[in-house]
């Protein structure tokens, strides 16, 4: 007995305690828990370097066409693409620093900034923006993050924007490998929670000691999108070596450009 109370009375306090903390500090449990993850997922998907060989297979509701390029990108803030094929837009180049983004159009030799209000244009006719390839949003850090499940194999973590991010979704849920740290699907919400597209990886594949994986699906979900998809597949890549800086400047645009 403790001061009058019994066995019983303190067992029914601590069960109160455990039942209050448990109920009062998920969230900040379950967000840092969230934000390890993403930060894992980040780190794995951008690496300090990469180049990578890839091909761009978009299917429409009355035509397929693909393309092939290559792409050099430093961290997360510098990229630069190559089109590869076809011979018509061969040449074309893209460049993107922080979040500025540029194209060189060989037909008419000239370099064209792409402006922010038409950061969610299709790129190159496809199901990604050219949002998508400048990331002008960052998952680290417009984005709090909370552990919405856990199964076997896989994490679900939802993200929403924090007040001050000026980002295109109002939601995004992604389900998360445990062996690779690498996202399996994600989800994309609009401000209105509509499913606007779901991107889906596969095929995990070792490039050195980095696991990558290699196939990305992009499904928009929009009515009016219904049966279009772009699957990008990669076929090469190697990461964490020197890249010549000559990638992320504006010459480079045409320098490289064949």
């Amino acid at each position: 007995m403790f001061f009058g109370y019994t066995k019983s009375h303190v067992q029914a306090e601590l069960f109160c305690i455990a039942f209050l903390l448990t109920f009062v500090f998920p969230l900040s449990a379950f967000a840092e828990t969230a934000v390890e993850i993403i930060n894992k997922v980040q780190s794995n998907l951008n690496g300090k370097t990469a180049v990578m060989n890839l091909s761009m297979v978009v299917k429409g509701k009355r035509a397929t066409r693909t393309m092939k390029m290559k792409s050099y990108s430093c961290g997360d803030d510098k990229s630069f693409i190559q089109i590869l094929y076809p011979g018509k837009d061969r040449g074309i180049t893209f460049l993107k620093i922080d979040n500025s983004m540029w194209q060189y159009v060989p037909r008419i030799e000239k370099i064209i900034k792409i402006p922010a209000s038409m950061m969610l244009q299709s790129w190159m006719g496809s199901d990604f923006t050219n949002d998508d390839l400048v990331k002008t949003n960052s998952l680290t850090d417009d984005y709090t993050k909370q552990l919405l499940a856990e199964i076997d194999q896989e994490y679900q973590v939802e993200l929403l924007p924090t007040e001050e991010a000026a980002v295109v979704w109002g939601r995004i849920v992604m389900g998360v490998s445990k062996q690779f740290y690498l996202p399996t699907t994600v989800l994309y919400y609009d401000e209105d929670d509509t499913l606007i597209r779901k991107m889906i990886y596969t095929d995990v594949q070792p490039f050195g000691e980095k696991y990558y994986p290699t196939k990305w699906l992009m499904l928009p979900q929009e009515p009016e999108k219904i049966g279009k998809e772009t699957m990008v597949e990669i076929s090469n890549a190697v990461f964490d070596e020197d890249i010549s800086e000559s990638y992320f400047t504006k010459r480079a645009l045409k320098r490289y450009s064949n």
